[in-house]
C-alpha cells in the first residue's frame, strides 16, 4: 500500500506504518494458505499422499481462521470441499 500524501499528525503517521506492516503480514499468510490448498488439490489429482496434504491444509486453514485472516465459515467450507474431493479420489 502506497501513501501518496503522508499525514502530519503523529498518530496518523503511526497508523499508516502499522497498517502497511499488517497488510504485508496478512498477504503473506493468505498466500501461504492458498499455496497449501493448491498443493492439496494437486496431490488429490495425482493420487499421492493426499491424506498428509489434506491434514496440512486443514491445519493452515484453521490457523488462518483463528487469527482472523479469513472467516471461520470460509475455512470450514474450504476444508469440507477438500475433504470431499479427497474422499472421492
Amino acid at each position: 500500500m502506497e501513501v501518496k500524501v503522508m499525514p502530519n499528525i503523529k498518530s496518523a503517521i503511526k497508523r499508516v506504518k502499522v497498517t502497511e506492516k499488517k497488510t504485508a503480514a496478512n498477504k503473506m499468510k493468505k498466500s501461504e494458505m492458498r499455496t497449501a490448498i493448491k498443493k492439496t488439490k494437486a496431490s488429490i489429482a495425482e493420487g499421492t499422499e493426499s491424506a498428509e496434504a489434506l491434514k496440512s491444509a486443514q491445519k493452515t486453514l484453521d490457523k488462518a481462521a483463528a487469527k482472523g485472516y479469513i472467516h471461520k465459515n470460509a475455512a470450514a467450507r474450504t476444508k469440507s470441499r477438500l475433504a470431499k474431493a479427497a474422499n472421492k479420489a
